[in-house]
């Protein structure tokens, strides 16, 4: 026989629905409904006459019923669709009045999400998640949950024990340009130790990265590059201080990523770096870059570390990635024969090859 709400909480559901809600959660362990209202919070303890995870989905199906005209819930054949963003805007309000967690990832990624319903599912699930999920919009990010979201997942970086999850973490807070100045020279510290922390960093910030020292940029390589010449910008930008500290940066993100994800990023965000010499013929006239001390030849290495790198993509690591499943130590040994020609241009335009 289906097991059906008890009097009390039927009577008291129903009370609670007929005025105005804004999002519902349930927590099973403890057996109790909160309701967001424009009035606060709102508490329902529950009494199961059945097994509980049964007697929840009988107070979803309730939920369902009144928010979507769907007695059965959130329905299961949506759960995909609008995990991809696809939600119904009409529906995203009513999807926060279901109890149900996949509801309300459902509605941070959908791409009409505004700052009042990023509010509402953040006090329905706030996880890092729905935080990472709801930055990615510009309503959000400029709204007054950006920094809330933003500060959440900084704070709670330490609990976060997936490397990859950390990283998008980081990402998802350099992309809304939520991170401040204190935060962002605490997390650049902490990378010494956790390179994945920099790909962020060196995704949405290359040219503002902290200052190593430079290299000395010929006056020739500089009129160059006034002049319009790509291979000469390119050098200038690589020799000035934030050049040699994203070429740091990628070296050491390069020399320990902790599985796919990082690889494939990584390797994109460095062909991106270079990409304006993508399909171009280096200069002939490399004799002319040379300065006082500065022999042709060690330029020609430069162009050529940079014409390699500007060929770099997630394409050279897909052969070897996709026959293993291996992360760290020894994804990395699988990777040595791509990596180890990568980190030698990188040396290269760092001034440090051997």
């Amino acid at each position: 026989m289906k097991a059906e709400l008890t009097a009390e909480d039927a009577l008291r559901l129903n009370v609670l629905l007929a005025g105005e809600v804004h999002a519902v959660r349930i927590d099973e362990g403890a057996m109790t409904l909160y309701a967001l209202t424009p009035k606060g919070e709102a508490r329902i303890g529950l009494h199961p006459n059945c097994r509980p995870d049964l007697y929840a989905m009988r107070v979803r199906e309730l939920l369902g019923g009144h928010a979507l005209g769907s007695p059965g819930g959130y329905p299961v054949h949506l759960r995909r669709w609008t995990r991809t963003g696809h939600a119904n805007p009409k529906n995203l309000a009513a999807l926060l009045k279901l109890g149900e967690p996949e509801a309300v990832t459902a509605v941070a990624l959908a791409s009409t999400l505004d700052d009042e319903l990023a509010r509402r599912a953040w006090w329905a699930l706030p996880t890092m998640e729905t935080a990472r999920y709801m930055l990615g919009h510009e309503a959000v990010r400029r709204g007054t949950m950006g920094k809330v979201l933003a500060d959440f997942l900084i704070e709670h970086l330490a609990f976060e024990e997936d490397p990859i999850q950390a990283m998008n973490s980081i990402r998802a807070v350099i992309a809304a340009d939520l991170l401040d100045a204190a935060a962002g020279e605490q997390l650049w510290a902490k990378a010494r130790r956790r390179p994945h922390y920099l790909i962020g960093f060196l995704e949405h910030r290359p040219d503002t990265l902290p200052a190593a020292p430079e290299r000395a940029v010929p006056a020739a390589v500089q009129a160059r590059a006034l002049a319009g010449d790509p291979w000469a910008a390119l050098l200038e930008r690589c020799r000035a201080p934030s050049g040699q500290s994203f070429l740091a940066a990628a070296e050491l993100a390069l020399e320990k990523p902790p599985a796919h994800e990082a690889v494939y990023l990584l390797l994109d965000i460095l062909g991106g770096y270079f990409s304006a010499l993508r399909g171009l013929e280096p200069p002939a006239d490399l004799a002319d870059l040379a300065g006082p001390g500065d022999p042709t030849d060690d330029w020609r290495g430069e162009i050529e570390a940079m014409a390699a790198l500007s060929r770099v993509s997630n394409a050279a690591a897909v052969p070897i990635l996709t026959r293993t499943t291996a992360v760290g130590p020894l994804m990395r040994r699988h990777l040595e024969p791509l990596f180890l020609p990568i980190l030698g241009h990188i040396r290269v335009l760092r001034g440090v090859a051997s």
